[in-house]
């Protein structure tokens, strides 16, 4: 494979634990993200400053943001929904934002009460003071290979969305299998199809494993030299739409199936299996990574 080097975007403390039912302390919140930083992983979404209404497990966005440790080239990142959210992250310290749509009109419209068109309508004006205050934005598209409510998704409807965010402004933009039905023939049609408008070390993959194929899906990407992972230590956070199957993708095994095929990422497998096995059992659930089991197992 071309280009040996792989960003991994890691979401954990973001997308895996805003669905938790158990309040999680911020000091929690703040030591699992240092402990990440330090495994090696140097993009972090951290918060997400939405209402506590909606997503009560992100009320104390603000305070984790702030009580973060600086390391060296790590980026610390917040998702937010509109403007406010946009003011309120960059008041936390934030240093980079995402912001987030669907390519489902149905989903768009359950997930941010609005069409399509009005959420990129939103966007602008949260892209406008982005330039200014020179803040990267990273762009989700969600849904990608499928929607819980309206099945199949057209990949050029997913090419489409992608590329108004890149042009945008958008630096990066994340395609989401958010109930993760995918296989690896829909990703490479998928890769095929947007990298016609948006360079490709512009795209990030974020696979959830629900049927299992998150890291066959992976491979295709990365195949089609994708170089942007996201994924979620301990495999933390879960499918809302698919009750009692897996969420995220494991970090821990992501960074395996990069070793295999003699792919960098400056990532400490050990450690990062530290933390995934540490996190687990704060929340008192079971690890999903299987790497780190099988690691865990054999010490």
């Amino acid at each position: 494979m071309n280009n040996s080097a792989v960003k991994i975007f890691e979401v954990g403390p973001r997308d895996g634990l805003q669905n938790e039912s158990a309040t999680i302390s911020i000091e929690t919140k703040i030591d699992l993200i240092n402990r990440l930083a330090d495994s090696g992983l140097k993009h972090i979404e951290s918060a997400s400053f939405v209402s506590p209404r909606w997503v009560p497990q992100m009320a104390d966005a603000l305070q984790v943001m702030r009580g973060l440790t600086a390391k060296n080239q790590v980026v610390y990142s917040a998702l937010v929904p509109n403007l406010q959210g946009f003011e309120n992250a960059i008041a936390a310290g934030a240093k980079e934002v995402a912001i987030f749509t669907a390519a489902s009109e149905a989903f768009c419209q359950k997930n941010t009460n609005c069409t399509i068109a009005e959420s990129i309508e939103r966007f602008k004006d949260i892209m406008s003071l982005a330039k200014s205050e020179n803040i990267p934005v990273r762009g989700y598209v969600s849904t990608v290979l499928g929607c819980p409510y309206q099945g199949k998704v057209a990949i050029s409807q997913v090419a489409a969305i992608s590329r108004q965010l890149y042009e945008m402004g958008c630096y990066e933009i994340s395609l989401g299998d958010t109930i993760g039905v995918g296989t690896a023939d829909n990703v490479k049609r998928l890769i095929d199809a947007t990298v016609r408008d948006i360079p490709v070390q512009n795209i990030a993959v974020h696979f959830h494993d629900t049927y299992g194929q998150a890291l066959t899906n992976i491979y295709a990407a990365l195949q089609h030299e994708v170089r942007i992972i996201d994924s979620s230590v301990a495999g933390l956070g879960g499918c809302p739409y698919a009750k009692g199957s897996s969420g995220n993708v494991a970090t821990e095994d992501v960074v395996y199936l990069l070793q295999g095929l003699n792919l960098t990422c400056g990532v400490d497998l050990k450690k990062l299996v530290g933390v995934g096995h540490w996190i687990s059992a704060i929340l008192h659930r079971t690890n999903s990574s299987k790497v780190g089991i099988a690691m865990n197992m054999r010490r």
